[in-house]
């Protein structure tokens, strides 16, 4: 029997030995902010230091007289993935783009806490410090929670809501499972979350973003490394890992029914990551909201099908400048 054991005792030990050198192999180090600040900020780019230990980077681009529209972009993105509206609404508005906490160039303390609520007072704080006045707050995906947060935390300060495959429909966690990308897949388990902390990603962020992108050919190698590369500033990953731990919020329809801001929902029809149905149920429930949906369009219609989308957006805020 122990002539048996032995070689088994082997080989499991030579696999073990290989796995954690394979797993070694995966390993990859934060990237410091100087290098990423390189290549990732240009002449626009600004930073400001917040209450809470937080450095923010943010850009102010288009009219400087124009209306005032402040941009949200979602989970793991960064404020580039607004450039397509800034260069087609800049012209006539005065567009403020910022990277949360735990994304892009922002920095912040390592006990920082990423809840919507904490993102939404931040982009209020970086409002008021640039003395922005009331002005209409855009959001994408995980950015889209926040602006609706700020629409209801700072109703004095929001003067309309653009919802843009909005997340935080108070039903879609239930719909969760099997079906999402396998990034997701992978840090919705506390062992996957410990796996995946200090890995190479880029293959699962090159699954994921195909499918929020639908068109393969918007998935171009500067893309993923872009957020393959912003991920890996000091303190990202763990924000990021805690921003899919934390719990569902208190709403319920009956919030958004008690909304008052003027309100834009626009959401693709084939949105692999948030059901088109959330972003009806948003519409149905925000009274006096107007919807959009695009056929064919996935998670990211301002960059999908900018001009359209832009547009369309344009025609939102022009209401807006003239109902003022």
């Amino acid at each position: 029997m122990r002539k048996v054991l032995k070689p088994v005792g082997v080989v499991l030990l030579l696999l073990a030995v290989f796995a954690a050198a394979g797993y070694a192999t995966l390993l990859r180090p934060d990237i410091p902010y100087a290098r990423l600040e390189a290549k990732y900020a240009n002449a626009a780019s600004q930073f400001m230091d917040l209450p809470g230990g937080v450095r923010v980077h943010y850009r102010v681009q288009g009219a400087p007289a124009g209306p005032t529209v402040v941009m949200v972009h979602g989970f793991s993105a960064s404020l580039h993935a607004w450039e397509p509206w800034v260069a087609r609404l800049g012209q006539d508005y005065r567009i403020v783009t910022l990277d949360l906490p735990g994304h892009g160039l922002t920095r912040a303390p390592a006990d920082y806490s990423p809840t919507a609520d904490a993102y939404a007072d931040l982009v209020n704080a970086l409002a008021h410090r640039l003395a922005l006045g009331p002005y209409v707050v855009v959001g994408n995906s995980m950015g889209g929670a926040v602006a609706w947060d700020d629409a209801l935390r700072h109703p004095a300060d929001v003067r309309g809501l653009v919802l843009v495959d909005a997340a935080g429909w108070p039903e879609e966690r239930r719909r969760q499972g099997g079906s999402a990308p396998l990034i997701f897949q992978v840090m919705s388990s506390p062992v996957g979350r410990l796996l995946i902390r200090g890995i190479d990603t880029s293959g699962m962020a090159a699954g994921g973003l195909k499918d929020a992108y639908i068109d393969p050919a918007l998935v171009t190698p500067a893309l993923v490394d872009r957020y393959v590369e912003l991920s890996r500033a000091p303190g990202h990953r763990d924000i990021l890992l805690a921003v899919l731990t934390r719990g569902a919020g208190p709403e319920t329809r009956r919030t958004f029914q008690g909304l008052r801001t003027p309100t834009l929902v626009m959401h693709g029809v084939a949105d692999r990551l948030i059901p088109y149905a959330d972003g009806e149920a948003f519409a149905a429930n925000i009274p006096g909201a107007r919807f959009i949906g695009y056929p064919g369009v996935g998670h990211v219609p301002m960059e999908q099908i900018p001009d359209r989308s832009a547009a369309d957006l344009k025609d939102f805020l022009d209401g807006l400048a003239r109902a003022r």
